[in-house]
C-alpha cells in the first residue's frame, strides 16, 4: 500500500528510504503518498500555499523583466542586456523548479512498486483496488506455512477518494461514504482469506487510521474529509483530538476475549514494540523506543496504559502534551500552538487547503491552553489558574516532562522545507530513460 516515506537520498537508485531497507522483505504499493493531482480532476492539494508562493515570486521576477526590457528600449535608465538576460535565465529556471514540482506530480510521484522495480508511472487509478488485495491476498497464502507480518496501508478514505464502479453511490454519505464501504469490503476479504487458510485463531489483526478526518478536503460545496464527531480540528492540525483519537481495533479469536473496550490512551508506535514482542523478540535497548506493546492491555493483566505522557507534534514543532495522569487516571492536554482556522471559528484551515505548522499560520500560548479531557473531550473550555485549582501543578508536570523528553531527541532536517519540497531531477524514480518516465504493469511483466 502507501508507504508514505520516499525512496531516494543522493541518486535516483540509491533507495535508502524503501521499506526493503527497512526491514520488510517485500513491498507492493506507492513510495509517496495520494493527492488529488494522481486523479488529475480535483483542484491541486500539493503544498499549494507553497505553490501560490512559487508562482508569485515567478510573476515577480517575470515584472522585473519586464519593466527592465521597457526602460531599455524606452531608454528610461541604463542598464545592460547582460543583466536582462541573466535575470530572465533565473527566472525560467525558477519557473522550471517550480512547475516540475508540482504540474508534473502525476508523472513524477503517482508511481506502483514492486521491492525496487516500478511497475506503473502514472499508476492506473481504475485498478488500483484489486491490485492492492490481490497482492495481500497472495501474500497470505505464499506465507501461510510461517509466520508473517503483512502491513496494508490502504489508498482508501484519503483524497482522491478513488473508488471503484461498483461502490459509487451505494452509501448515503457521498463519495466519501462509498469510498469507507469500499474499504470495509477490502479489509473483510483480508480476514476472510485469513479464516479460510486456517489462521484465525493464530493471527493477531489490528485495524487503525494514522489520522481523524480532513476537514478540509472538498469538491465543489461538497465536504470530502469525514467527520469528527464531539472531537476539535482534524488531519495535520497538531495537537487537537479531531486529528489524532482515532480507534483501534484489535482480533486474535481464542487469546483475546471478543468485546471488550480499553479506554486508554495508546499510540500507533506501539505496534513495533507489540510485533517484536509477538515475533518473540527483544526491542533495542541502544536508543529511545516511544512505544510500548499492547499486549498487557489486551490480556487484560495491565489495567493501564504505560504512555504517561504523548507528545503531539506538527512536523518538528511540538503542538501539544497529553499527560494521563496516574494516581488519579484524569487526562491533561496543554497546547503551545494552535492552528489559526480560517474563516474564524470554522474549525479548519479552509482557505489554506490544510493548516500549517509554524508561523502566522499558527497561536503560540504562554501559559499552554490547557484541558481536561476526562470532562472535556471537545475541548471546548480552556482551564486557568481562576477555574482550576491543579493549574499550576499540571503545567509544572507538563513542563518537567516536556524538558526530559526533549533531552532524547536527535535533531533531522526540516522535511517540508522549501528546499526540501522542490524536484530534484537525481532523484526522480523512472521506469525508463530519464525523462521519459511512462510504464504499464501490463507490458511490464
Amino acid at each position: 500500500g502507501k508507504w508514505h516515506m520516499g525512496v531516494n537520498c543522493k541518486t535516483r537508485r540509491d533507495h535508502c528510504h524503501h521499506p526493503l531497507n527497512h526491514g520488510f522483505d517485500y513491498f507492493y504499493g506507492m513510495p509517496f503518498t495520494l493527492v488529488n493531482e494522481c486523479q488529475g480532476t480535483d483542484d491541486p492539494e500539493l503544498a499549494k500555499s507553497l505553490q501560490d508562493t512559487y508562482w508569485f515570486y515567478t510573476q515577480m521576477i517575470i515584472l522585473a523583466v519586464f519593466t527592465l526590457v521597457i526602460g531599455k528600449l524606452a531608454n528610461l535608465f541604463p542598464v545592460k542586456w547582460k543583466i536582462i538576460i541573466f535575470l530572465a535565465i533565473c527566472g525560467l529556471l525558477h519557473f522550471i523548479s517550480w512547475f516540475s514540482s508540482y504540474g508534473f506530480t502525476k508523472y513524477w510521484n503517482c508511481i506502483l512498486m514492486r521491492n525496487h522495480d516500478i511497475t506503473e508511472q502514472p499508476m492506473n487509478l481504475q485498478n488500483i483496488t484489486s491490485n492492492m488485495l490481490k497482492e495481500a491476498i497472495t501474500f497470505i497464502e505464499r506465507n501461510k506455512h510461517r509466520p508473517f507480518l503483512l502491513f496494508v496501508s490502504l489508498l482508501h478514505v484519503h483524497t482522491p477518494l478513488i473508488t471503484t464502479e461498483k461502490f459509487q453511490g451505494r452509501s448515503r454519505h457521498g463519495l466519501y461514504g462509498d469510498n469507507v464501504e469500499e474499504m470495509d469490503w477490502m479489509v473483510g476479504r483480508l480476514l476472510h482469506v485469513i479464516d479460510k487458510e486456517d489462521l484465525k485463531n493464530t493471527t493477531f489483526v489490528y485495524f487503525a487510521s494514522d489520522h481523524g478526518g480532513f476537514l478540509e478536503a472538498h469538491r465543489g460545496n461538497s465536504q470530502l474529509g469525514g467527520w469528527n464527531g464531539i472531537y476539535k480540528g482534524g488531519k495535520g492540525m497538531g495537537g487537537w483530538e479531531g486529528g489524532i483519537r482515532v480507534p483501534g481495533i484489535v482480533r486474535w479469536p481464542g487469546v483475546l476475549p471478543a468485546g471488550t473496550v480499553i479506554d486508554e490512551p495508546t499510540s500507533l508506535m506501539d505496534i513495533y514494540p507489540t510485533v517484536v514482542q509477538l515475533a518473540g523478540g527483544a526491542v533495542p535497548q541502544d536508543r529511545v523506543v516511544d512505544g510500548h506493546t499492547l499486549l498487557p492491555l489486551l490480556r487484560g493483566t495491565a489495567q493501564h496504559s504505560r504512555h504517561e505522557f504523548l507528545f503531539h507534534y506538527c512536523g518538528v514543532f511540538l503542538h501539544a502534551v497529553r499527560w494521563h495522569q496516574k494516581d488519579s487516571g484524569t487526562v491533561w492536554k496543554a497546547h503551545y500552538a494552535t492552528p489559526v482556522f480560517q474563516p474564524e471559528g470554522s474549525g479548519a484551515c479552509f482557505r489554506r487547503g490544510i493548516c500549517p505548522c509554524f508561523g502566522d499560520g499558527v497561536t503560540h500560548h504562554d501559559p499552554p491552553l490547557l484541558f481536561n479531557l476526562s470532562q472535556d473531550p471537545s475541548e471546548a473550555n480552556p482551564l486557568s489558574t481562576d477555574t482550576e485549582p491543579l493549574f499550576a501543578t499540571v503545567m509544572g508536570r507538563v513542563r518537567r516532562a516536556v524538558e526530559e523528553h526533549r533531552k532524547t531527541l536527535t535533531p533531522v532536517p526540516q522535511q517540508l522545507s522549501p528546499y526540501n519540497n522542490i524536484w530534484k531531477p537525481w532523484l526522480q524514480p523512472c521506469c525508463g530513460t530519464f525523462p521519459f518516465c511512462w510504464c504499464h504493469e501490463e507490458n511490464n511483466k
